[in-house]
């Protein structure tokens, strides 16, 4: 099988460097970005891979030089989740999946703007006691 993009295959990782893993796959060696291993953050890549660790990794690219760019991260399927959000409507809360990105952005700014009139009452309140003069 020649390395095309797009490829998911199994390789061996041969050589950890601080900005990647660079990994055998058919006798070519490619590598793995540092952001390309986990879904998550990767601060040190050895927390997450070792020398000859089998992996399995996507060919993102291989250009004209034959440089062979892999990921690890897009081998793997994700799990799509659908986090139930609550809706309060009075005294019930009812939980629903997350709606559009309008609907999201519509309840992110009522709740935003909740908050900034109760730091306002907040700073008024504290306003109202004594206050330094600025005059001599």
């Amino acid at each position: 099988m020649t390395l095309k993009a797009g490829n998911i295959l199994e390789g061996t990782v041969v050589n950890i460097t601080n900005f990647g893993a660079f990994v055998e796959v058919e006798g070519k060696t490619g590598l793995v970005h540092i952001s390309e291993v986990s879904d998550s953050y990767v601060k040190d890549i050895r927390n997450f891979l070792k020398e000859k660790d089998k992996v399995r990794v996507k060919v993102i690219s291989v250009d004209e030089s034959g440089k062979i760019s892999l990921s690890i991260k897009q081998a793997t399927p994700q799990k799509k989740t659908i986090r139930p959000i609550e809706i309060d409507w009075g005294k019930e809360k009812e939980k629903q999946p997350p709606k559009d990105f309008e609907d999201r952005m519509v309840k992110f700014l009522k709740e935003s703007e909740e908050r900034l009139q109760d730091i306002k009452k907040h700073q008024d309140s504290r306003n109202r006691g004594y206050r330094k003069s600025s005059t001599y």
